[in-house]
């Protein structure tokens, strides 16, 4: 069987802007439903899923003090899911999904844009980084039975700074390529 090729999934184009040449990149647009259905229809689009696997790159705020770089989280929690009412029901909300190939470190995924400290110490209890897309397209490729796996480029703290995210991308950006230069099979 073929080595299966990466497809760089990302929300937007400044995230990806260093990505090397002839690898294929889908963006989602912000927020964990976007990023859900535009994995899933691209996705569909290509045909034979045995061929492809999934890499989510981009963006993410710390939320831990002294995180920087580029990560590779082993799993993704949806955040703003209230899982333990969902159980309380005799459901599975099925809010932390696990990542072949990380390095440990647990990413937290939501549609709230971390900028509050109180949020960001609350979540760092349960996760080291946080985006807003991740989850939604591990759930994508779960359902679809695609190898996903996410490379994450701290951008900001989860505070304050994180309002600053638009000056700091290009950086993450530059590191993401970089990294993805020095990763990604040949």
């Amino acid at each position: 069987m073929p080595a299966r090729r990466p497809l760089v999934v990302a929300a937007f184009a400044a995230e990806v802007a260093d990505v090397p040449d002839g690898v294929e990149v889908v963006l989602t647009g912000l927020g964990k439903a976007a990023a859900a259905a535009v994995t899933t229809a691209h996705l569909l689009s290509l045909g034979d899923l045995a061929l492809v696997e999934v890499w989510n790159v981009g963006t993410a705020g710390a939320l831990r003090d002294g995180l920087a770089g580029t990560f590779t989280p082993s799993s993704v929690l949806n955040h703003d899911l209230n899982g333990d009412a969902i159980r309380a029901l005799g459901l599975d909300p099925q809010e932390h999904l696990a990542v072949d190939g990380g390095d440990g470190t647990v990413l937290a995924s939501g549609d709230v844009f971390v900028a509050d400290p109180v949020v960001r110490a609350r979540l760092a209890e349960r996760a080291h980084l946080v985006d807003m897309e991740g989850y939604g397209v591990a759930v994508a490729c779960r359902r679809l039975g695609v190898p996903v796996r996410f490379v994450k480029h701290v951008s900001d703290d989860a505070d304050e700074t994180a309002m600053s995210w638009s000056e700091a991308v290009a950086r993450s950006s530059a590191e993401l390529g970089t990294w993805l230069a020095a990763n990604l099979p040949a």
